[in-house]
C-alpha cells in the first residue's frame, strides 16, 4: 500500500529519501525551516547537485506526490510516517550534536497532543545518530505525549553522494531497527518495492541498527586510510601503491573498492562519523584505537602532500600561483564539507600562495567559504594559465584526458601534483610532464627546470 510520509529536513538525505519514496507512489511532505529553500524546491530548483535527482523531483512534483512546506504541523497531522533527516554536526570533541533531532522529536510530541491525533505515528531516525538516540527520542515522546500511540524506528541511510538516487532505488540492503511488530510490518511494506531483486531487509534492535551505520562508514574510512598510510611506505621503498591495490583487491575477502590511495576522505559522512563513534566509544570506556588512528592518518595525508609541494619549491610557496582542479570532496557532487581540496587551499594560502581553482559543480559552494580569497576559473585550462604548478584534488572524469600540449603552453613549468593518481607515471614522463602522485615514483623528465 502507499503511505503519507513526512520528511523533516531537506538536505542530501531528506531530498533523496523523499523524492525516491514519492517515486513508488507514496505521498511525501518534505518539511524545512528555510523559506528560501522551500521556495526553490517548489519551483523545481534543487539546492544541491545530485545526478538523476532532478528528473525524479520534477515528475513527482508534477504528479502531486511530492510537496514542499514549512508546515510541520500539517505533516504530523496527515502523515503516518515521520522521517527525521536532520543534521548531526560534530562538536569540538567529536560528539554528534543531536539538538536538531531531539528538538524535532519534542515538537512532534507537542503537535501530537495539540492536534489530538489518536492514530499511530511512526517516527523514523534516518539521521546518522549515536547509539541510544532512538531511546532518547522515545523518552521525549513519552514525556510530551504520553497518551499518544507512537513507535520509534532506526532506519540508517547508506547513500553515496553522486550515486544517492541509484543507491536508494536499488539498495544492497535495508536496515531497520525496531522492537515494534507494527512498525516492522509497515517498514517492510514501505521498502518492498526497492528490494524486488532479492536484496535483504534486515530488522535489528534499535541500538544495533544505529551502530551498523557508524560501523559501515568507519570501516570504509579505515580501508582508505590504510592505503594512504601504506602509500608513504611505498614511496620510501620504491613500490607502486597502484599495483599493490590491484594485487590485494583481487582477494574477495578484501575487495576492490575503497583501496585507492589519495589525499584522504572528506564529505559529510566519513569525517563526522569516525569522530562520533570514536567519541562514543571513549565515553563507553572501550576506545576504538584503530579508528583513532584512521582519523590521524587522514589528516596527515593532506599535510604530507602539501609538504611535498612546498619542498619542490625549495620550501617557499609565497608568490607562487597554483592551479587547483577539483573542489568537491568527490566527483559528481557539489558538496565541499571537509573536502581535502579545502585543506590544501588553507595550507598554501597560509604560506602566501595564490590559488586559481576549477570544479564543474562546486564553484558556488566554495565561494560561500572562500569568497574572493581564491580565484575561480571557467575551465581547467583557464585555471592553469600562468600557474607555477597544477594540483589535482578531485578525480572528475573531465580531468582524465587533458590536452597536455596545451597545458604545457599555459603552465609556467610542466609540473603536476596529482592527489588522486589519475594518470600513469610513464605516460607523464613521455609527455614531458614533471609528475608527482601518491605512493608511486615521480616522473621527472630531463627537460625539467633544475633551478626551480
Amino acid at each position: 500500500m502507499s503511505y503519507s510520509i513526512g520528511v523533516i529536513g531537506t538536505g542530501y538525505v531528506g531530498l533523496v529519501t523523499g523524492t525516491c519514496l514519492a517515486e513508488t507512489g507514496n505521498t511525501v511532505h518534505c518539511i524545512d525551516i528555510d523559506p528560501k529553500k522551500i521556495d526553490m524546491l517548489r519551483q523545481g530548483i534543487l539546492p544541491i547537485y545530485e545526478p538523476g535527482l532532478q528528473h525524479y523531483l520534477e515528475r513527482n512534483v508534477r504528479e502531486q506526490r511530492l510537496r514542499f512546506s514549512l508546515d510541520l504541523a500539517e505533516a504530523v497531522r496527515s502523515c503516518t510516517l515521520l522521517m527525521l533527516c536532520l543534521p548531526t554536526p560534530p562538536g569540538e570533541d567529536g560528539s554528534a550534536d543531536l539538538q536538531y533531532v531531539l528538538a524535532a522529536a519534542r515538537t512532534i510530541g507537542e503537535l501530537l497532543n495539540t492536534l489530538d491525533i489518536t492514530e499511530p505515528r511512526i517516527i523514523i531516525n534516518k539521521s546518522t545518530v549515536p547509539v541510544g538516540t532512538c531511546e532518547l527520542v522515545r523518552n521525549i515522546l513519552r514525556e510530551v505525549a504520553p497518551t499518544r500511540d507512537h513507535h520509534v524506528v532506526s532506519n540508517p541511510e547508506f547513500l553515496r553522494e553522486g550515486f544517492a538516487v541509484e543507491d536508494f532505488m536499488k539498495p544492497d540492503r535495508v536496515v531497520v531497527g525496531t522492537s515494534s511488530p507494527y512498525a516492522e510490518e509497515i517498514m517492510r511494506d514501505l521498502y518492498e518495492p526497492f528490494v524486488r531483486s532479492g536484496n535483504p531487509i534486515y530488522v535489528f534492535d534499535e541500538k544495533s541498527a544505529e551502530v551498523t551505520k557508524y560501523a559501515a562508514n568507519s570501516f570504509l574510512a579505515t580501508k582508505i586510510s590504510f592505503m594512504n598510510d601504506l602509500s608513504a611506505y611505498c614511496e620510501a621503498v620504491g613500490a607502486d601503491v597502484e599495483k599493490i591495490r590491484i594485487g590485494i583487491g583481487a582477494d574477495d575477502r578484501i575487495g576492490k573498492r575503497f583501496l585507492f590511495a589519495g589525499i584522504g576522505y572528506g564529505g559529510s559522512c566519513f569525517p563526522k562519523d569516525v569522530k562520533a563513534i570514536v567519541y562514543a566509544a571513549r565515553q563507553a570506556g572501550t576506545p576504538l584505537e584503530i579508528l583513532e588512528a584512521v582519523g590521524r592518518v587522514n589528516k596527515q595525508q593532506v599535510d604530507r602532500f602539501v609538504e611535498r609541494l612546498r619542498l619542490r619549491f625549495d620550501g617557499i610557496l609565497e608568490g607562487r600561483v597554483l592551479a587547483l582542479w577539483g573542489l568537491a570532496f568527490k566527483p559528481n557532487t557539489d558538496d565541499v564539507r571537509d573536502a581535502p581540496a579545502f585543506a590544501i587551499i588553507d595550507a598554501v594560502l597560509a604560506q602566501g600562495a595564490t590559488v586559481k581553482a576549477y570544479d564543474p559543480e562546486a564553484r558556488e559552494t566554495t565561494k560561500r567559504v572562500y569568497a574572493d580569497r581564491i580565484s575561480y576559473a571557467t575551465s581547467p585550462y583557464d585555471a592553469c594559465d600562468g600557474a607555477d604548478a597544477l594540483i589535482i584534488a578531485t578525480e572528475w572524469n573531465e580531468f582524465r584526458k587533458p590536452d597536455w600540449t596545451k597545458l604545457k603552453g599555459l603552465l609556467v613549468r610542466p609540473l603536476v601534483f596529482d592527489g588522486r593518481n589519475i594518470f600513469d607515471v610513464d605516460d607523464m614522463l613521455a609527455e614531458g610532464i614533471e609528475y608527482h602522485s601518491i605512493g608511486r615514483g615521480s616522473a621527472v623528465p630531463d627537460t625539467s627546470d633544475p633551478d626551480v
